[in-house]
């Protein structure tokens, strides 16, 4: 069984059960103890860059910097590092906090963006600037990388490396006042063009951007890069613990160099975690932005997109994805995550919560013969027999219904426990039917089973107490409410998208989904909306779609299969 989350997204312990504390969990408690944490308050921040939609990976991040800020008594900032303004939007930035919200978790007033630094950070770049600690470089981007030198090389100083300070100064605020073209000049700091680390081989500060900002609009012409905003940012809101992904280990000595500019009075620490990586997923915001643009997907909250936004209109809960990256647990190695786990998780989260309804994606008319015509009689359905507190229901049962076309064969093969011709199955809660005979269409489709049934088995009991094996789930379709079904599956058909040919395109699953357009369901149905989660028997787990629904033409998104012993057993058959 999954086991459920704290508040602070960290999984639960038992009473009696020591608790696993991962790696950062005994850092914080190390500084604490050892008394490196100002006013002994754990700060910590959740900083993404509002250039796209956050996904499934972000959730871990989220649950690390809150989580652990929650744990310790401490507080987490929401912080939008907005360093570019050409590929940011408001769009992105009210999405983000959306997203974040709905995995449970609450910045209050500490809502950032690193653009409320921007004039300090020009204020430092310009005492860099008086010091020799940075100039204004005339080199191309072409020959910024032929000057930068490789991982076995080292790389050479550029020619305005020794520009005077004078010059510096003057050129850059030239530049803030938009005097020169986008790519004529950069500043850049003045490191070790000879260091080891790439990233000290006097790395870019700022570049000439004529962009609108989402939020300072035109009031700047020149942006600061990341790798130098990111961690002042840090540095001015005195955040004591910055967790961040491996893929940033590498940028922690430009990380270090940065806090430790003159005048910079905080100096918060960077530790770096393994991300998550799920198998059949990209987590690419560049490769995500383009499956939207192109059209490959309906949007980033498209339900077969890893977005937070894509995965909840598919139905998962925060619940389940809090769950599922407590048990992946906080790592230093990088990994694949099978994703079997999500899914288990989020099935495992459904099967508490979700509401069980009669739903028949593919149906056969059965009309049962010696039932009474015009008569509705309603039977009582349990709501979820995993919570007993969710119920019952009263569903409409009458003469004619409708069955899964695969809960009818005239001709079944051995093991086949369905409706047949002279067979006799239990209706769910309902009657014992048996099959005496079927119309088809000019193809040879049969469009109608007819069957009698017996008045005396009401409820699955019989007065002699014969038991049959098969049962089959239906709608009355007197009161049948059609609907339109998503069956949704992965994106991609591989594991590692794109490892075969190098382009992650030619891996796309052309069966991601399928649109079932003449579903029949019950009619309380229609009592749901989206953000509810629903069962249908036999067939998985749905939930209304956020985008197209209403109740008269509602949709239903399918979440995750179920773990399907009809399915096996028909592959057995060979059906």
């Amino acid at each position: 069984m999954c086991g459920e989350s704290g508040k602070d997204g960290m999984p639960e312990v038992d009473a009696g059960q020591k608790e696993i504390k991962n790696f950062l969990e005994k850092i914080i408690e190390d500084d604490l103890a050892a008394g490196r944490v100002p006013g002994n308050t754990i700060v910590t921040r959740f900083p993404p860059e509002p250039n796209g939609y956050l996904h499934i990976g972000h959730i871990k991040s989220i649950c690390i910097n809150f989580g652990l800020a929650q744990k310790y008594g401490g507080r987490c900032h929401l912080r939008l590092d907005d360093t570019n303004p050409e590929k940011e939007d408001m769009e992105y930035i009210n999405a983000i906090k959306n997203n974040v919200r709905w995995l449970g978790f609450d910045w209050g007033e500490l809502e950032y963006h690193a653009s409320d630094y921007y004039q300090h950070l020009y204020e430092i770049a310009v005492r860099l600037i008086h010091e020799g600690k940075a100039y204004v470089d005339s080199l191309s981007a072409e020959d910024m990388r032929a000057y930068r030198g490789t991982l076995t090389e080292p790389g050479k100083n550029s020619p305005d490396r020794e520009r005077s300070v004078e010059e510096n100064l003057r050129i850059f605020q030239e530049m803030k006042d938009g005097k020169h073209p986008e790519g004529s000049y950069t500043l850049r700091a003045k490191i070790d063009m000879a260091s080891p680390n790439m990233n000290l081989r006097d790395p870019a500060l700022y570049r000439i951007k004529f962009a609108s900002h989402p939020r300072t609009g035109d009031a700047w012409c020149i942006y600061p890069m990341y790798d130098y905003t990111h961690p002042i940012s840090d540095a001015i809101e005195g955040i004591t613990h910055s967790f961040c992904t491996l893929e940033f280990e590498d940028h922690r000595p430009a990380y270090d160099w940065a806090t430790a500019i003159d005048g910079i009075n905080h100096t918060p620490h960077q530790y770096e975690f393994a991300r998550l990586n799920i198998s059949y997923f990209i987590m690419s915001k560049r490769k995500l932005l383009f499956l939207v643009k192109e059209g490959y997907v309906k949007g980033w909250d498209d339900p077969r997109m890893p977005t937070i936004s894509g995965i909840r209109r598919r139905g998962y809960s925060p619940e389940a994805m809090k769950d599922f990256v407590s048990r992946v647990g906080v790592a230093k190695v990088e990994g694949v995550v099978d994703y079997s786990l999500m899914e288990f998780c989020v099935r495992e989260d459904l099967n508490k919560r979700a509401h069980r309804r009669m739903v028949v994606l593919d149906p056969v008319t059965v009309i049962i013969d010696n039932y009474p015509e015009g008569q509705i009689e309603y039977v009582e359905s349990e709501n979820n027999p995993e919570a007993p507190d969710a119920g019952v229901r009263e569903v409409p049962f009458g003469r004619e219904l409708y069955i899964e076309r695969e809960d009818f064969m005239e001709v079944p093969p051995k093991g086949y426990h369905r409706l047949y011709i002279g067979g006799e199955i239990r209706l769910k809660n309902a009657y014992y039917i048996t099959a005496r005979s079927v119309v088809k269409d000019a193809d040879g489709t049969v469009t109608e089973v007819h069957c009698t049934y017996d008045p005396q088995s009401r409820g699955g009991e019989t007065p002699d107490g014969r038991k049959v094996k098969g049962t089959s789930h239906w709608v009355a379709a007197a009161t049948a409410v059609d609907c339109e079904v998503r069956q949704y599956d992965k994106l991609f058909a591989t594991e590692n998208p794109g490892a075969a040919t190098g382009n992650f395109l030619d891996d796309i699953n052309p069966d991601s989904l399928t649109v079932i357009t003449h579903g029949k369901a019950e009619p309380s149905v229609l009592d749901f909306a989206p953000g509810d989660h629903l069962q249908f028997l036999r067939n998985g787990y749905y939930t209304p779609d956020s985008g197209d629904w209403s109740k008269e033409h509602p949709v239903f998104n399918r979440t995750v299969t179920l773990k399907d012993s009809w399915a096996k057993m028909k592959k057995k058959m060979g059906l």
